[in-house]
C-alpha cells in the first residue's frame, strides 16, 4: 500500500488554481498543477501524483523537498545553465 503523502501547502486552493490559469510556462504550469492537486486533495499518494504529470518519482520527491525547503517562490524557481559567452557582441551584434 502506498503511504499518503505529508505536505503542508500554505497557499489556497483558488489561489493556485488563478496562477496556474495565469502561467506562461510548461514549468511553471506543471508544478503548480502538482500543488493544486495535492491541495484540493485529488491525489494523495506520490505514485499517483508521479503517474498523472508524467515524471519519475524521484522528480516529484525533488519537487516537494524544495517546496518543503522554500515555498512557491523556491518550487517555481527554473534554474537555467548560463551557457557559453556569445562571440558577437556590441555594435556587430546590433547590426
Amino acid at each position: 500500500m502506498a503511504r499518503r503523502l505529508k505536505l503542508d501547502i500554505t497557499e489556497t486552493a483558488e489561489y493556485l488554481e488563478k496562477s496556474l490559469k495565469q502561467a506562461k510556462s510548461v514549468a511553471h504550469k506543471e508544478r503548480l498543477q502538482m500543488l493544486w492537486w495535492l491541495k484540493s486533495g485529488q491525489v494523495s499518494q506520490h505514485q499517483e501524483l508521479s503517474h498523472r504529470l508524467g515524471r519519475a518519482p524521484a522528480t516529484i520527491t525533488r519537487w516537494l523537498f524544495q517546496y518543503r525547503q522554500g515555498g512557491l517562490t523556491q518550487r517555481l524557481a527554473v534554474n537555467t545553465p548560463p551557457g557559453a559567452t556569445p562571440k558577437i557582441g556590441g555594435e556587430a551584434l546590433a547590426k
